[in-house]
């Protein structure tokens, strides 16, 4: 996507490479811990519900969030792991606020 940030009107477009924001949120986050600062790929957008970190804390969850599923090569995400086994993949549910264009992307 050479030039490209891979997000498109209303969003991140399918097959964009994305980087999972790695800052802290103290409270009730969605993103796993072991998925932060990875980068990825949009898979699909499932589309917009309301934020569960604002109902978490008894908030309505207003405006609502795009949710993406971003797929990852397993060999990215956990140090160590044996690239030689395969292409694995490992899938995660992630709100756009958490997701920025990939550097390099």
């Amino acid at each position: 996507m050479s030039g490209d940030s891979g997000v498109g009107e209303g969003g991140f477009r399918d097959g964009a490479a994305v980087r999972v924001k790695s800052h802290f949120q103290a409270g009730h986050v969605r993103t796993p811990f072991y998925i932060k600062g990875k980068t990825g790929w949009v898979e699909r957008c499932y589309g917009e519900f309301r934020n569960p970190e604002s109902l978490g804390h008894g908030g309505d969850g207003m405006p609502r969030v795009r949710l993406y599923l971003v797929g990852f090569h397993q060999k990215d995400v956990w140090d160590g792991y044996d690239a030689a086994a395969g292409n694995d993949k490992v899938f995660v549910d992630i709100f756009e606020h958490w997701l920025e264009p990939a550097a390099g992307a």
